[in-house]
């Protein structure tokens, strides 16, 4: 403890970014250290699991030390120990958790393992100082696709999940098809804003009628059979168009279910979480519709968005004081329900 203030370092390895934060009371970041993997994994087209795993075994202290003195703290001065142990590529968990786990036990600070998918959320407690729970969370990211009302810090209950590809998983298995590569959610952005969304007009799925369920892997079909079906007639396909019907096609579900979802149960705070939620025209979607429906929309900063050490402290944070300390027999988990 600093000032008065309880310190809490936040390390997350679940995937490709190895990244160490320092949070007060919380909330106010101290320190935000991100090292990213992107120009390492975009020559293989996505993220390579020993890859990732190796990069983090090599940067993860480094990290965890700039972290620390960019906030201006000794590690006797942290209260508390946050680790995502769970869900993400089992490698890549691992360093992070066997990381937290040697602090712990040569300092004796406590120690707890947070969900990926509750440090998504936790990301709006930062950027909104005053949001509280309960509230709706739409969680759209890579892996994950999920409706959830939370009902505290802690405890959540999933009205709706994906039954096959994610959205940023669709993202990027459409960008190769189309050419653009990794990472691709932010390419399939970029080139959609020079598009016509109009343009192609691929089919939205909803599923059963009152499902909050989402599934994107038709969709995913639907572009590879349209790329195909113009190459092999000799036409040329419009990279921009593509991206922009795909997208607009995929942003059209999210946001009508989550609004449906939102009147249905009377919840008038939506929050938006994960990777995804850096993509603008969700976000500018999201904002329009949720302003003509009078729901209240917390957008977190994009550099909250994609996977960071302060979500994670932030929720670690509150998982402490809800639940206590995990001990030494921390697990990492590939598959860790929200």
């Amino acid at each position: 403890m600093k000032d008065g203030r309880f310190l809490t370092l936040g390390i997350e390895s679940s995937c490709d970014e190895t990244a160490a934060a320092v949070l007060a009371d919380g909330r106010t970041v101290l320190s935000n250290i991100i090292s990213s993997q992107i120009a390492i994994h975009t020559r293989y087209g996505g993220v390579v699991p020993e890859i990732a795993s190796r990069k983090h075994l090599t940067d993860v202290n480094h990290v965890i030390e700039e972290a620390l003195t960019e906030a201006g703290v000794g590690l006797d001065e942290i209260d508390l120990i946050a680790v995502t142990h769970g869900p993400g590529l089992i490698g890549a968990l691992v360093i992070g958790v066997a990381a937290a786990k040697a602090l712990s036990l040569a300092t004796g600070k406590p120690l707890v393992g947070v969900n990926h998918m509750y440090g998504h959320v936790s990301s709006n407690f930062i950027s909104y100082p005053a949001l509280e729970p309960p509230f709706l969370s739409l969680v759209v990211s890579g892996g994950h696709t999920n409706l959830v009302r939370m009902e505290d810090y802690t405890r959540c209950t999933v009205l709706g999940s994906t039954r096959d590809d994610a959205v940023g998983e669709a993202y990027d298995k459409v960008a190769r098809v189309i050419g653009l590569g990794y990472p691709g959610g932010p390419k399939i952005d970029k080139a959609a804003a020079e598009g016509d969304p109009e343009a192609i007009r691929f089919k939205r799925v909803y599923l059963e009628k009152d499902s909050y369920d989402f599934s994107f892997s038709g969709i995913k079909t639907a572009v590879l059979n349209y790329v195909n079906t113009e190459r092999q007639a000799g036409r040329e396909v419009s990279v921009p168009d593509v991206a922009a019907g795909f997208q607009e096609a995929v942003v059209e579900v999210l946001v009508e279910k989550a609004v449906e979802a939102a009147h249905s149960l009377g919840e008038k705070r939506l929050v938006l979480a994960g990777g995804v939620a850096a993509n603008s025209r969700l976000r500018t979607a999201l904002s329009e519709r949720c302003k003509r429906e009078g729901i209240a929309l917390f957008l977190p900063e994009k550099v909250l968005c994609t996977d960071n050490a302060a979500m994670i402290a932030c929720a670690g944070y509150y998982k402490y004081k809800a639940e206590g300390p995990d001990d030494l027999t921390l697990d990492a988990f590939a598959d860790l329900p929200f």
